[in-house]
């Protein structure tokens, strides 16, 4: 039986970070990436992606990766003159090496912009206050909204055509950056707001719900059961994966907020998460189902990488703020499930998906998925 533990995380980590490292295109931004590591024809760099490799190599600092500063940079210098809108301000959602390609400016993508300038600044990086201060402007004046106290989610170009969706996924992130963001520059002001979305979106509603997530919302923000969706970010129903990535967000956010009253909620709150998407969404074969319809069944069994990642995360969080050991008591299974069937021993990096023999596929997302779950469940041991 393999020994998941510090030592084992710590070299996995460092192998997606060698592997991942080949991403950088020379032109600005980064490639996606094919099975064998090799660039993939497509040019497109979308802000997620850009954001996220700043986020996974300012960590890989910490373990010592000789080209995590270097790689920061790049994805920096990318940010500011790739996808930067320097006439209406926020971030094109994606760009190519002709200039920006899709113009909306996305609340997702800009929580992802504020992820990045936290962990850049841990690295003192030269333009992370910058780039902070940018986009933050965008998320105070154009997003956010005092009621329910969360952001909306899309504009067109020139911040017209205000959305008609509310969605949870932009929520959450925008969370996880606030909290980074506190972490780094200490403003009080990043840490309400990410207790006000928290609030909402967890202590209100999957709390109203059984411990279900709710993904979608209308104008007026009542959740939206009827939601259609789209199947990469807006799947219709609900979302086991993020009631796991939210548990770990509360337990965070509660430990940055110095374990005060305020946050006596989500302890509770973040186990009875965990347990209700483990319960309803682990599959006899092994993996995460995606998604969950209303009525408590699964909807969509597609196994993806990001969901056992993540549970990977919370379940060394849970561990951390409660001193449970049965905290732990899933680790080797999700992790039995990832090194079976994600991870690929002979080039490096995580499948994305896998079909129901366990067999790679790739119905959702090209080549590799890019490192941002992966390396989040690598390091959670290491904290």
């Amino acid at each position: 039986m393999t020994d998941y533990g510090a030592d084992w995380s710590r070299a996995e980590a460092l192998r997606l970070l060698d592997f991942h490292a080949a991403a950088v295109n020379p032109a600005g931004g980064f490639h996606k990436l094919a099975r064998d590591g090799s660039p993939m024809a497509d040019p497109t760099r979308e802000l997620h992606e850009t954001t996220r490799m700043i986020h996974a190599y300012a960590r890989g600092a910490a373990l010592g990766h000789p080209r995590a500063g270097e790689i920061v940079d790049h994805g920096m210098a990318y940010l500011l003159n790739g996808h930067l809108d320097p006439v209406n301000g926020g971030f094109w959602w994606s760009a190519d090496d002709a200039g920006p390609r899709d113009r909306r400016k996305q609340a997702y993508g800009h929580a992802f912009v504020l992820l990045a300038a936290a962990w850049a600044a841990s690295l003192g990086q030269k333009d992370a206050d910058k780039l902070r201060d940018l986009v933050m402007a965008e998320l105070k004046n154009r997003f956010w909204e005092e009621d329910p106290g969360a952001v909306s989610d899309t504009f067109d170009e020139d911040w017209t055509n205000p959305p008609a969706y509310r969605g949870g996924n932009a929520n959450m992130h925008l969370t996880e950056a606030l909290l980074a963001a506190y972490d780094t520059w200490r403003d009080p002001e990043y840490l309400a707001m990410a207790r006000s979305i928290a609030g909402f979106m967890i202590d209100r509603h999957a709390r109203a719900a059984g411990w279900v997530v709710p993904e979608h919302f209308t104008p007026d923000w009542q959740v939206d059961r009827d939601f259609a969706g789209d199947p990469m970010f807006r799947p219709p129903g609900t979302t086991p994966g993020h009631a796991i990535e939210w548990a770990r967000l509360i337990l965070e956010m509660r430990e940055l907020g110095g374990r005060d009253a305020r946050y006596d909620w989500t302890v509770e709150a973040a186990r009875q998460l965990y347990t209700r998407a483990m319960a309803d969404a682990w599959l006899p074969e092994g993996g995460l189902a995606y998604t969950m319809g209303w009525n408590g069944r699964i909807d969509n069994r597609r196994r993806l990488w990001w969901p056992v990642a993540e549970a990977v995360a919370t379940a060394h969080a849970l561990h951390r703020a409660t001193g449970d050991a049965a905290s732990l008591a899933d680790l080797d299974r999700l992790w039995t499930q990832l090194d079976r069937h994600h991870i690929d021993h002979e080039y490096g990096g995580w499948f994305g998906e896998i079909d129901e023999q366990g067999r790679p596929v790739e119905t959702l997302f090209p080549g590799k998925p890019d490192i941002y779950h992966a390396l989040t469940a690598t390091l959670a041991g290491l904290d």
